[in-house]
């Protein structure tokens, strides 16, 4: 029984070793190649962010919803949780550009009506 206990003692601990490392290298996350923009991002495409998690990608949302498009970066300092040395983190990665455009179940309207005629020369 002596021999199983230090045996023991160091499978757990590279186990415990081997978890760390696992979760500080799935913690870093590879930043998206250009930067996302708020008012059209999915959250998905939020939570490439660094910094931006489920969470965090879905109070985005509907702040979004809510209150309609952000006006800048800055805006989500409204949600609570994201301070401004977060913000600063990730506002290298984050842009505002227009919403996108109000999808309708309409499709457009083509006028139907005949070419209006000239009116005949006496």
């Amino acid at each position: 029984m002596r021999l199983r206990s230090p045996v023991l003692r160091v499978l757990l601990s590279l186990c415990l070793i081997l978890s760390l490392l696992v979760t500080a290298s799935s913690a870093k996350k590879k930043p998206p190649p250009k930067p996302v923009n708020i008012n059209t991002a999915t959250s998905e495409e939020l939570q490439q962010v660094p910094g931006i998690g489920p969470a965090t990608a879905e109070k985005i949302l509907q702040m979004r919803k809510s209150y309609g498009a952000f006006k800048s970066v800055d805006d989500l300092l409204a949600i609570r949780g994201l301070g401004p040395k977060r913000l600063e983190k990730m506002r290298k990665y984050l842009t505002v550009g227009k919403p996108a455009p109000a999808k309708s179940g309409a499709l457009p309207v083509k006028s139907t009506l005949p070419a209006e005629k000239p009116p005949d020369k006496p």
